[in-house]
């Protein structure tokens, strides 16, 4: 079974993700299917850049995200809040 999760990369104690689509028993950090995009939580605010059209293209085939990436597709996919005078 294919999963959308997050990948690993960075240095030590500099966590950079990508966000992977992988088969489920595969390492954290092993093969992938295909990077949809990336997340860099050290940023102020966090960075969190993903191809919906891609991610939406592998949930319909059956591909199960994980429930951070779930959140960060929906932080991904809400509009930028307006300024407020």
């Amino acid at each position: 079974m294919l999963s959308i999760r997050l990948r690993r990369t960075g240095s030590s104690k500099k966590p950079y993700y990508r966000v992977v689509v992988a088969d489920s028993q595969c390492w954290r950090d092993g093969r992938f299917v295909e990077v949809l995009g990336h997340y860099d939580p050290r940023r102020e605010p966090a960075v969190v850049k993903i191809d919906s059209e891609r991610a939406s293209y592998w949930i319909s085939k059956g591909a199960k995200p994980s429930e951070t990436v779930s959140s960060l597709l929906k932080r991904s996919a809400a509009p930028a809040a307006a300024p407020t005078a």
